[in-house]
């Protein structure tokens, strides 16, 4: 299995932010220390093309933000402070997910220990999403003719508002949004399916649904899943109103997976959200889902005769 990383997701938004920015470099110590990833699965990429991007988001709005000269409001607007290197993580955390996307389709399963950048729009970002990574990699893959038809299941907390955005005038992509109700964004769009789900919604009544409504994303007959598998329906959660424990959210993860795997759909996971008190649970949530995707898809062991 290969897994995108850099160091350079890291950029400086200053001390006390609500984005636990440093989660990538931990996810990633964390699963390399226990043998979960072997230093040889992560792939540094490089900034994604601007041309790329260009295939999502507006020329006006990316060559404002490269240099930066976004206004005030739509600084305020995205969450984060303008920097050189905020600017630099988005693009490579964009090209992570475009690289674990072809990685999926040669082998199955591909993860970027970044993206999920759902909020973002083609003119604008918001809601710390400054590109949308997801969307960016369906369409070089469209443009590639890689693959044709695409579902989106986004399972962070929050509704995936700009990706439901992009994809509403294509049927090719199904965008699948199981969210809090009265969670951000206070003014939802349409995704192919939304599921909103009541403040305090636990374990057992989340995975049944999740289980109810997962058949229409696979009726769509993808030819590759992108899984946000957001941190955030945490019961700890500082943003996320749900109340789900973390072994919920692995179980959530392995019937995501699983499901797919069942299908031979091969599926990009990417991190999306994650607020909780203690940093460490946020990343050990992040984690689950990549020893998840390895127990999952990991080759069935041959039996000697």
């Amino acid at each position: 299995m290969r897994v995108c990383y850099t160091p350079r997701y890291y950029a400086d938004i200053g001390e006390g932010h609500v984005f636990p920015i440093r989660k990538f470099e931990l996810v990633r110590d964390r699963l390399v220390a226990e043998g979960t990833l072997s230093p040889a699965e992560i792939f540094e990429p490089r900034e994604a093309p601007v041309g790329d991007v260009l295939l999502v988001h507006t020329e006006d709005y990316v060559t404002r933000l490269r240099a930066g000269a976004l206004t005030p409001r739509e600084v305020r607007r995205l969450g984060l402070p303008w920097s050189k290197a905020l600017v630099r993580r988005s693009f490579l955390a964009t090209a992570g997910t475009i690289a674990a996307a072809r990685f999926a389709l040669e082998e199955g399963v591909g993860a970027n220990l970044a993206g999920g950048t759902h909020h973002a729009f083609p003119d604008h970002g918001e809601g710390f999403c400054v590109l949308n990574d997801v969307a960016v990699a369906v369409r070089v893959l469209q443009r590639d003719g890689l693959a044709r038809r695409f579902a989106v299941v986004d399972l962070d907390v929050h509704q995936g508002n700009g990706t439901a955005h992009i994809f509403a005038e294509d049927p090719a992509v199904f965008t699948f949004s199981m969210h809090g109700a009265k969670n951000y964004p206070l003014f939802k769009l349409r995704s192919a399916l939304d599921v909103e789900l009541a403040d305090g919604t636990a374990d057992e009544e989340y995975l049944e649904t999740l289980a109810r409504h997962l058949p229409r994303v696979f009726a769509h007959e993808p030819e590759l899943v992108f899984y946000l598998g957001g941190a955030d329906p945490f019961a700890g959660d500082k943003l996320g109103r749900l109340s789900l424990s973390t072994g919920g959210l692995r179980r959530r993860d392995e019937l995501v997976l699983s499901e797919c795997r069942a299908r031979g759909l091969p599926v990009v996971t990417v991190m999306s959200g994650g607020y909780a008190a203690d940093i460490n649970d946020t990343v050990e949530i992040h984690c689950n889902t990549i020893r998840a995707a390895k127990a999952v898809f990991s080759p069935a062991p041959s039996l000697e005769l």
